[in-house]
């Protein structure tokens, strides 16, 4: 009912740019800066840019195939029909565990930013309580429907951006040449670390679980959902590049392996910064800026997440379906949020692994098999064949790097 309702008021484009660079640009671009210090400036826009042109394309080849299935088919129909069952499995297991690790990443990062915030105002409030207050608040809204996301949304992406320009405009005025050309370190080295940063860059461009939300909300429309697609990444990569040179212009880069070490969550970032400005107007700007931005990613990733789990389990569109999607949606990420408070930055990279499979390797999987069974008479991503193996080189370099991290074979900026 949620879904015809929308889908005869006419959503406009905006709506769907406000969804995707919604759920992109959130509190995972705050990861971005400390894992991005090794590599710093110059080379870690290289690393965006490059992300950026793979994860949209990979987006398009989800679309690609999506066109051709019923509106409300999501990964799990596409997957099961053309790539068969033991893909389905693995991409299943994949999209499940990346939703909900990123849900927890958000409850965990939402805890962090509202307890700092509160305790600015000298209210204590524990950090596992406001993320679980506030995991509820955004249940509801889910639950709801798809254009109450979108609604929200678009208020609390309106109240970030008028918040980042606020904010990044002071901080831009403080941004030191010296500090962002690094001229005070002695022959550094950035080139080592650049490898480190595309799992975590790949993870800060994940929109994949709304391609098919997009879908159901504007019908099989692919011209308005590839506008969306394009704008709504080419909004979030300006965002981060000017949230770079905000951080890394104003915060020298040894003091980045303070912050690692202390957990990289959101606080201690937000804390570091304040610490160097030294003004209170940008400092109050910075935590309404986070608590934005980690609203809209946390609604963005979770629709995303409950339309999954609604096609992979037949859940129906009544309040008493949603109701069950919204259970399994949020009640396993609030429990680890409650056990795990603070695992915000590890949650990120490991997203980033396993989102290689679904944001990067199945959609160019799907693509081929889309062209092969159906011609994808609607939509064909431009490139033919050697762009879909660029997207396929470029998940499983993603997935290479991280294992290698994992197992501590790559440098790391300390």
């Amino acid at each position: 009912m949620a879904t015809l309702i929308a889908r005869s008021a006419s959503p406009s484009l905006v709506s769907g740019v406000v969804i995707i660079a919604g759920t992109i640009i959130g509190a995972g671009m705050f990861s971005l800066p400390v894992v991005m210090s090794g590599a710093w400036f110059f080379w870690s826009l290289l690393a965006l840019l490059f992300t950026w042109f793979c994860m949209l394309h990979s987006g398009l080849m989800l679309l690609e195939a999506n066109l051709n299935y019923h509106i409300g088919a999501s990964f799990d129909t596409m997957t099961r029909d053309l790539l068969g069952n033991g893909w389905n499995v693995v991409n299943g297991a994949a999209v499940a565990f990346v939703l909900y690790i990123l849900t927890y990443a958000y409850i965990s990062a939402s805890g962090s930013v509202i307890h700092h915030t509160l305790a600015g105002m000298a209210i204590d409030i524990p950090a596992r309580l406001a993320g679980f207050g506030f995991a509820l608040v955004v249940a509801f809204i889910v639950w709801l429907s798809t254009s109450a996301v979108s609604r929200m949304t678009a208020i609390v992406l309106g109240g970030k951006v008028i918040t980042f320009f606020l904010t990044f405009g002071g901080l831009l005025g403080h941004v030191e040449p010296a500090t962002l050309f690094n001229t005070l370190e002695a022959s550094p080295s950035y080139t080592p670390y650049v490898l480190m940063t595309l799992p975590f860059c790949l993870a800060s461009f994940g929109y994949h679980g709304n391609v098919p939300s997009l879908m159901k909300y504007y019908g099989k429309e692919p011209g308005t959902i590839i506008r969306c697609l394009v704008w709504g990444t080419l909004i979030a990569l300006a965002l981060y590049a000017v949230w770079l040179l905000a951080t890394m212009g104003n915060i020298p880069r040894p003091e980045f392996i303070g912050i690692a070490k202390a957990g990289g969550n959101i606080d201690v970032l937000v804390s570091a910064l304040s610490d160097v400005l030294n003004s209170r107007t940008l400092d109050v700007l910075l935590i309404v800026f986070s608590n934005f931005a980690v609203a809209s990613s946390f609604l963005g990733v979770t629709l995303g997440l409950f339309d999954y789990l609604a096609d992979l389990f037949g859940f129906d569109d009544s309040p008493r379906g949603r109701l069950k999607t919204a259970l399994l949606t949020f009640l396993p990420p609030m429990a680890g949020s409650l056990l795990w408070p603070n695992g915000f930055l590890y949650a990120i990279g490991y997203a980033g692994l396993a989102a290689t499979i679904w944001a990067a390797i199945v959609p160019a999987l799907l693509a081929r098999a889309s062209r092969q069974r159906f011609g994808s008479p609607r939509f064909r991503v431009w490139g033919g064949n050697g762009m879909i193996a660029l997207i396929l080189l470029f998940g499983l370099g993603n997935a290479l790097v991280h294992l290698l991290s994992s197992f501590n074979l790559l440098p790391v900026y300390q």
